[in-house]
């Protein structure tokens, strides 16, 4: 495990900017994704979505990632796990200034992942200095020497083809993500709401990525070839101020279906249930809530916490059920606000591969 911490996916809103930098604009916690967003713009339902603008940085919005998962195996069948991500916040609204006034701050994580070994790193740049960004024409997102770049024949409706790149003291990785089918709108038509009272973000995917490359953990190279899935997302209050973190899955099942499915838990203890069933021609409709479940079975003790690392998830109107388990159940980001993810296999009604992220524990 290197030196440097992270954040989480859909967690950055904690502290970890505010300490590194001095800073005030991010709120403590996984909660503080839901305070107050008085002069961002607001998420509503029915956005058109424009490509390659919407590629691109959103600075009106509070928070914004660029999200990409792998599962991967080597030429002896051996899984592994990537995961390289770029968040933006704005520690307050108003457009960007100039320089080292700039309000924009950036986040970059990247982490691999064996049966036997997790190892991740994290960078932090400051706006508007040149030391990290996104463009949309040609697509670009990088933090320092990190990075995720459109390759020649790039299509802004696939998301196709990328090079990603990121390293650390103890492991690096390089991928190439290659696909032939569109983008994929997440909740309804893009609109993906995180509670009943109006929290939301703006959401799509690209589930369908080949991925082919090489990682390097502690001087070992190992090549490696899977699947790989793009989440990006922005908004500027996507929680309600008494929901404390989440359950992600990204599931690649049986034929090239796709599931996208997450709870948000509740300090009452209720939780609310969303998610996308995406078909192989790039359909994707929204699951309701009701009867559907998500429900951990096994737990793992990791830093004196206990994390529910196997899971059994249940949809009786697809058919499906299936039990969950971990690549590893130790993929802990041990972080400035930790959090837990990694790959997983599943079987049961459904078999397959996928990425689990759990925060707020």
């Amino acid at each position: 495990m290197s030196a440097s911490g992270t954040i989480t996916r859909r967690a950055f809103a904690g502290g970890a900017l505010a300490l590194a930098l001095g800073g005030k604009g991010f709120a403590q916690g996984f909660a503080g994704l839901g305070e107050n967003a008085e002069g961002f713009a607001a998420v509503t339902p029915g956005k058109p979505f424009v490509f390659p603008v919407d590629h691109g940085p959103h600075p009106e919005f509070r928070i914004e990632w660029w999200y990409v998962t792998a599962n991967l195996s080597d030429a002896g069948g051996a899984a592994y796990g990537m995961q390289w991500t770029l968040f933006r916040q704005a520690m307050k609204p108003g457009g960007p200034s100039e320089g080292w006034a700039n309000q924009q701050v950036w986040m970059g994580h990247a982490a691999v992942t064996s049966a036997t070994t997790h190892r991740f790193s994290e960078t932090f740049a400051r706006g508007g200095v040149g030391q990290a960004g996104v463009e949309a024409t040609p697509f670009r997102a990088w933090i320092d020497a990190w990075e995720m770049r459109g390759l020649n024949d790039f299509d802004v409706q696939r998301v196709a083809p990328l090079e990603l790149r990121a390293s650390a003291a103890d492991f690096s990785t390089t991928l190439r993500l290659e696909t032939d089918r569109a983008l994929v709108l997440q909740g309804d038509h893009g609109y993906s709401r995180k509670s009943d009272r109006g929290q939301a973000s703006y959401y799509y995917s690209q589930p369908f990525y080949r991925a082919s490359g090489r990682i390097v953990i502690e001087d070992k190279a190992v090549d490696v070839t899977g699947t790989a899935w793009m989440d990006r997302e922005w908004s500027s209050q996507p929680l309600a101020a008494d929901q404390t973190g989440w359950d992600w899955f990204s599931l690649h099942l049986p034929g090239d279906e796709k599931l996208m499915l997450y709870r948000l838990r509740q300090k009452d203890g209720r939780e609310n249930l969303f998610g996308n069933w995406i078909t192989p021609d790039g359909r994707s409709t929204e699951i309701a809530a009701a009867g559907n479940s998500i429900a951990p079975t096994a737990t793992t003790e990791i830093n004196g916490r206990k994390l529910p690392t196997s899971w059994r998830v249940t949809l009786p109107a697809r058919r499906l059920a299936i039990e969950t388990t971990p690549v590893n159940p130790k993929a802990w980001m041990g972080t400035s606000f930790p959090y837990w993810e990694g790959p997983i296999r599943f079987s049961g009604s459904h078999a397959g591969i996928g990425y689990l992220e759990m925060t707020g524990y």
